[in-house]
């Protein structure tokens, strides 16, 4: 078994990342610039919001926090939204969900001109993705086709079973696990809450992607040997033993499965650090289209 170490890897992206802002700072280029709009104050919005902006530190990016209060309504979010658009100066922004129960959330999603969405959220770039163009490709499945291409691990020919079909990750993952090329050629089944037996379908799996979001789902007796095991779930699970009062988990039951597995991720350290990766690699890329247009 051979762990697919996205922290290790999340690293190397971002040096890569820091030497061409460095390049583009000799250049007397200016460097790119995030921006992040977070409404209310919930705990992981906060913690992965703040390391967002740490990362683009690291890196030589500017950054932007756009802080709303929980109260904002959905006009005052939008206005802030047309602002980002309008604004020359930022190359990307996210907006960072889940978004209070008050404001549409597609409503803000779809109002985030998409070349500058570099959450890779908007149809257009979803669209452009589906047709396998040039467009901003959602984080996390960015994320796990890079983690896949730096392991060399083997998909062509392969049945890749994905777990969950939101459009975050499941179904973008299974569309470019599909395509031509590094990291795809597979042959992918897309699982849900309706699947029937489940479990035979896991059982013929080469390569399992779970996003489901339920702990501990995927067992050792749902899977074959050699099975690379892609986790993209993570989940706060509630323990009074423990000092935060919680540790967190993924889909996947890892000391189990880990022992069939050739390949899998690790929850935390797996999949996590790859998507804040590819959110500033999006953001790079922005950078570089916004210059080629100027």
């Amino acid at each position: 078994m051979k762990l697919l170490d996205g922290k290790k890897i999340s690293n190397q992206i971002k040096e890569e990342i820091a030497a061409a802002v460095a390049d583009m700072k000799n250049r007397g280029e200016k460097v790119p610039h995030l921006a992040a709009v977070l409404v209310g104050n919930d705990g992981a919005s906060l913690t992965y919001v703040g390391s967002k902006v740490r990362s683009c530190e690291k890196i030589g990016f500017r950054s932007t926090l756009v802080h709303l209060p929980e109260e904002t309504t959905e006009e005052q979010l939008l206005q802030e939204v047309y602002k980002l658009n309008g604004n020359k100066d930022i190359d990307g922004y996210i907006v960072q969900l889940p978004l209070p129960k008050h404001i549409d959330e597609e409503k803000i999603l779809l109002a985030v001109h998409p070349d500058k969405d570099v959450d890779g959220f908007h149809p257009t770039n979803f669209g452009k993705m589906a047709l396998d163009m040039p467009s901003f490709v959602p984080a996390t499945p960015y994320g796990i086709m890079e983690l896949l291409k730096r392991y060399k691990v083997e998909t062509q020919g392969k049945h890749c079973v994905v777990i969950g079909r939101s459009h975050i990750v499941g179904r973008p993952i299974s569309i470019l696990m599909s395509q031509k090329g590094e990291a795809a050629d597979a042959t992918v089944t897309l699982t849900h809450s309706r699947t029937k037996d489940l479990k035979s379908l896991t059982l013929q799996a080469d390569i399992i992607v779970s996003a489901l979001g339920v702990p501990g789902f995927l067992k050792a007796d749902m899977v074959k040997d050699g099975v690379v095991v892609i986790d993209v779930g993570i989940t706060r699970v509630a323990d009074p033993s423990r000092e935060r009062g919680y540790y967190l988990s993924g889909d996947v039951d890892f000391e189990a499965v880990s022992r069939k597995a050739s390949y899998i991720t690790p929850v935390p350290g797996g999949v996590g650090p790859m998507t804040i990766a590819m959110l500033l690699k999006n953001t790079l890329l922005a950078r570089e289209r916004h210059k080629e247009m100027a």
